[in-house]
């Protein structure tokens, strides 16, 4: 996953303690293939370090939405952002 298209800023929200911010971008893979999202963990405590988290294929929006200081529900999907990831590719 570290190697996804940066893609287009769509929205951004940061977790209910200020460690993360959670980036999400949708990303045009051309005319024969469909829209994707990838989801961008920011850790602020770790000098802005970024990690891709979530790459899911034929969406063009991200509802984000931070359940507790660690688990994001990004499109439906639960994750734990010190130790899980999204892939639809994995699936």
């Amino acid at each position: 996953m570290d190697r996804l298209p940066e893609g287009e800023f769509l929205t951004e929200q940061i977790s209910p303690d200020g460690k993360y911010t959670l980036k999400a971008y949708v990303a045009n893979g051309g005319a024969t293939t469909a829209y994707s999202v990838r989801g961008e963990l920011i850790f602020h405590e770790r000098n802005n370090k970024k990690k891709n988290i979530y790459w899911e294929y034929r969406e063009e929006t991200a509802s984000i939405n931070w359940i507790d200081h660690d688990t994001v529900v990004i499109n439906g999907h639960k994750l734990n952002v010190l130790n899980e990831r999204y892939d639809f590719r994995r699936e």
